[in-house]
């Protein structure tokens, strides 16, 4: 493990634009932590936190300057391995024919670097892999960023107020699915980043870099940081007993109170990092020489999300509520043998009626009342 300090940090930024990387990472904007190109350490958010509760959202100047000292922003990695709109054909007329086109321009795109990643967006980018990438048919788009992608995680210091990582048996510490993963100290005017190898391409970035081993001191305050942030975590699924008993539950009363609280506005599904639907648009110009078809994303809480021929068989709030809970945390095992869920806590800030997705599974699973807190 080796001890960065802020210019090193920095250094690591140029060791990867030197490499053809075009770097990503947190950056403030219109009063929210969001995920934009970056170029030094500048314009990462230095000073600032974010406070999370359900429904509420807002950031908040730290006592000190840590620059990863927030939680997580409405936005994730799925808004670059699969954005919310992405061109999936094009064809066009060539005198007495048709020639199609890329799917995605080529050689317009660089390598993405990552930076600040969590847990939970590991967690997630892993579950994204196996919807993208495995099976007979990997998505083009997401196959080609995500293998250049080069991910510089961040350790969790202090978890915000929807989080529930742990849960699924990770973070908030990294552990794997990283280049580069630091753990940043602050405290007592010692600011240091303490950064280990995920890769081979993280090891030769920092090789680069003149710096030292870390020292016992410095490895055991990161160790006694994870250990403060993992028993700071503030909510919990369990996750198996959800699995064993929402098949059960399909018809629960409970269902029907949390959907009068639910507005099908679709936050929760356009924040989720594993909430993969979409829906495909076909064009054509007015003279008929071109068409397109392009992927958007969709939701389960769209009306015609679920409309076929014979009519819509999620009609109401209540069935589409239903359908992501059951989707996330029972489904998903069925098919996968793992929820789909990474516990970023992103659904239950960013959504407008403050519904807590960990107390209404506390609720169904004990068969009491409205799921609700």
């Amino acid at each position: 493990m080796l001890t960065l300090e802020l210019r090193d940090l920095d250094e690591v930024l140029t060791a990867l634009a030197n490499r053809g990387y075009q770097i990503v990472g947190p950056t403030i904007r219109d009063k929210a932590i969001v995920i934009d190109q970056i170029s030094s350490v500048k314009d990462l958010p230095g000073g600032w936190t974010d406070l999370h509760d359900p429904g509420s959202y807002s950031l908040k100047k730290r006592k000190d300057a840590a620059v990863f000292g927030y939680v997580v922003g409405p936005f994730s990695l799925k808004s670059f391995l699969s954005p919310p709109r992405t061109r999936v054909i094009a064809i066009r007329k060539n005198g007495k024919g048709f020639e199609r086109e890329p799917a995605a321009p080529q050689g317009e795109m660089k390598p993405l670097a990552f930076v600040g990643a969590r847990a939970c967006d590991l967690y997630a980018l892993a579950l994204d892999d196996r919807i993208f990438l495995e099976g007979p048919f990997p998505e083009p788009f997401y196959q080609r960023v995500r293998s250049s992608m080069f991910i510089l995680a961040v350790d969790c210091a202090q978890p915000g107020g929807t989080c529930f990582c742990t849960s699924f048996g990770y973070g908030p510490k990294a552990q794997k699915g990283f280049d580069i993963a630091v753990t940043e100290l602050c405290e007592d005017g010692h600011h240091v980043f303490l950064a280990r190898a995920g890769s081979e391409r993280g090891e030769e970035v920092l090789a680069s870099l003149k710096v030292s081993e870390s020292s016992p001191s410095e490895i055991a305050a990161a160790e006694q940081q994870a250990r403060e942030a993992a028993s700071s975590v503030p909510r919990h699924v369990d996750v198996a007993k959800a699995a064993a008993v929402l098949p059960d539950l399909f018809d629960a009363p409970a269902w029907d109170d949390i959907a009068k609280r639910c507005l099908a506005c679709a936050n929760c599904t356009m924040v989720c990092p594993t909430c993969f639907c979409s829906t495909v648009e076909e064009t054509t110009n007015l003279t008929g020489t071109s068409a397109e078809r392009w992927r958007r994303w969709d939701s389960c809480f769209t009306m015609d999300f679920t409309k076929v021929a014979g009519g819509n068989v999620r009609p109401s709030t209540k069935a589409r509520f239903r359908q992501r809970v059951m989707h996330k945390f029972s489904y998903w095992l069925d098919q996968f043998g793992s929820a789909g869920c990474c516990g970023c806590g992103r659904c239950i800030t960013w959504c407008p009626a403050g519904i807590d997705v960990t107390a209404y599974l506390e609720a169904l699973c004990a068969g009491q009342g409205n799921g609700t807190r």
